[in-house]
């Protein structure tokens, strides 16, 4: 079943990220991002059915750290689809502080959350 295309956002100001969502034939690939729209690190997502399990791979950019958000979500990806997922993460702040870090994780965890929402609804017609 093809994958629910989309483009969703969440947060305000500074911590507002976008995610975007793109079939590749039964893949699925998602970009997560903000006004500052780069490419920090890199996740690979596949789902173990003789196993029930997901697993992830990631690459990480020399100086970034979007390896947690885009390890999150092709984990949660891929388990909940059942399909390889491939995330691309770039979310980049100035001067970001602690608590602006955690919302943005938050943010792009409730993201992907919508979105398999989303895609549990277009699945059920």
């Amino acid at each position: 079943m093809p994958v629910k295309e989309c483009q969703l956002h969440k947060g305000e100001g500074r911590t507002r990220i976008t995610l975007e969502v793109k079939s590749l034939g039964n893949d699925i690939v998602v970009c997560i991002y903000n006004k500052n729209a780069h490419i920090g690190a890199v996740a690979v997502g596949e789902y173990d059915s003789n196993e029930n399990r997901a697993s992830t791979s990631v690459i990480t950019r020399l100086g970034h750290k979007d390896d947690p958000i885009a390890q999150r979500a092709a984990y949660l990806i891929s388990k909940h689809t059942k399909r390889p997922s491939c995330v691309i993460a770039g979310v980049h702040l100035d001067k970001i502080t602690e608590a602006e870090i955690q919302t943005l994780l938050l943010n792009s965890e409730m993201l992907v959350n919508e979105f398999l929402k989303l895609q549990d609804s277009t699945n059920a017609k």
